[in-house]
């Protein structure tokens, strides 16, 4: 072999290297720019969460088809203002299709909890925790539930501000001021994270928890909207890393991993969303061993929650 050609054939053997080691390096530097991104937020996080590391009672049924139902509970705490479960969602993913489903339990839902009297459906938390308010929901509903997630709303403004440092803008349907923390004014706003958490905390009105219900569906919309907007995924590790702190779930992380990105980046303009009890199917009532209450027609709200999932 001549030096011309030995001198050809290093040069192949070098492109040939160069086409194997350069994508995985490139590879390797990405997931180690995820990897601390992720770590340096869930750093910043993990001292301001108010979730302890006590274990959860949950008994889910096994999942047998490619849809997820989640269990999604909103703790809600200011100053020295104790902890309460004012949030009660179940969130529908469906593989398959990557659809996104939303269905808001009113907390004062009127309904048996299995082994007690008859109360609002908040109370089965109180009383047995989230295993109970698992039990109660299949026993008034027929939804089977195969994961939790408890989520600390402190989280709610932090992730906003990560994912949208310039702010979300929304629609203030009215000047609101009475109970939260900033003053928002009616019409087109751009929000930052701690506004945007009032907008949906705000219930000093005729519409009381009905509003914020609303809101917080709305909201919702809203941010998978923007965040299919976004055109990469770089901010993701940063903006899981900001949640997980506020976050406690048995799911695990590669199931996260897994159905995340699609969530997240998915355009659900056309994502559904239930409030039970819907309108025309409940009464105010007032019980002296549960307050103020929504009398229900359960049967009516079973049948509507079913069809909507798909159960």
């Amino acid at each position: 072999m001549t030096r011309s050609q030995r001198r050809g054939s290093n040069k192949k053997k070098y492109i040939i290297l160069s086409l194997i080691f350069v994508p995985l390096l490139l590879i390797a530097a990405v997931f180690t720019y995820g990897y601390l991104q992720y770590k340096s937020a869930f750093e910043n996080s993990k001292d301001d969460s108010i979730l302890d590391d006590e274990p959860i009672e949950f008994n889910p049924v096994e999942v047998t088809e490619e849809k997820y139902n989640v269990l999604m509970l909103g703790i809600d705490a200011r100053g020295e203002e104790q902890s309460r479960t004012d949030t009660i969602m179940i969130a529908q993913y469906d593989e398959k299709t990557k659809d996104t489903k939303l269905v808001s339990i009113m907390r004062d839902t009127y309904v048996e909890i299995p082994g007690h009297d008859s109360n609002k459906i908040n109370a089965a938390h109180a009383i047995g925790g989230v295993e109970l308010l698992r039990k109660t929901i299949e026993h008034n509903f027929g939804v089977d539930l195969h994961y939790y997630a408890i989520v600390d709303f402190q989280s709610f403004s932090k992730v906003v501000d990560v994912a949208f440092p310039d702010g979300v803008e929304i629609d203030v349907e009215k000047d609101m001021s009475k109970g939260i923390d900033h003053a928002l004014t009616a019409g087109k706003q751009t929000l930052n994270g701690a506004e945007l958490l009032d907008y949906v905390r705000f219930r000093q009105d005729s519409e009381s928890d009905f509003g914020r219900v609303r809101r917080q569906q709305e909201v919702l919309k809203v941010l998978s909207n923007e965040f299919s907007e976004l055109n990469t995924v770089v901010k993701l590790p940063k903006i899981m890393g900001t949640a997980m702190p506020y976050i406690k779930t048995n799911m695990e992380n590669s199931l996260l991993i897994k159905i995340g990105p699609s969530v997240l980046f998915e355009n659900k303009s056309e994502m559904e969303s239930l409030r039970i009890p819907m309108d025309g199917t409940f009464t105010d009532e007032r019980y002296d061993h549960a307050g103020l209450v929504l009398a229900t027609d359960i049967e009516t709200n079973k049948t509507a929650i079913q069809e909507f999932l798909g159960e």
